[in-house]
């Protein structure tokens, strides 16, 4: 598997993902459906279209769920025990269809479970960055991930 177990995360580390994702029409259009928000901001063009933003912003749960999901195959791939939660999502700047987003990850903490003998709590902290290299979201995540021996 591609993932690595807690024990071979570095505090510190930085993991440049080499996904690259252009964001479509389609895509926003199947995140604000699937989940059932009527935000016109992301569904009308024509009422984007006199905001101060000009034209449609991608639904940031897309933003968020595609970043995360970039990082997967550098990290947690085939070791993750479960997701523990996600914190301090900041979306700084608006996503735009057209877009080209990449990510990166910083290794922020890494430890042996209190509760899961074999297992570790690695914490994330994600960033997805748009194609100025413009920060357009932040989060961190904390994983409980096999340890070597699993």
């Amino acid at each position: 598997m591609a993932g690595r177990s807690y024990e071979a995360f570095e505090v510190g580390e930085v993991i440049v993902h080499a996904l690259r994702r252009t964001v479509t029409e389609t895509d926003n259009l199947l995140i604000t459906t699937l989940t059932h928000n009527p935000q016109p901001l992301h569904l009308d063009a024509e009422y984007a279209a006199g905001t101060e933003f000009g034209r449609i912003v991608v639904n940031g749960l897309f933003t968020f769920a595609l970043m995360v999901g970039a990082s997967v195959e550098d990290t947690t791939l085939g070791t993750l025990v479960a997701n523990l939660g996600y914190d301090a999502v900041i979306m700084p700047a608006p996503v735009f269809i057209g877009d080209t987003l990449h990510f990166e990850t910083t290794v922020i903490g890494a430890r042996e479970s209190n509760s899961r003998p074999g297992a570790g709590i690695v914490t994330f902290e994600h960033r997805a960055y748009n194609q100025a290299d413009l920060l357009v979201c932040r989060a961190r995540r904390m994983a409980l991930i096999h340890g070597a021996g699993a």
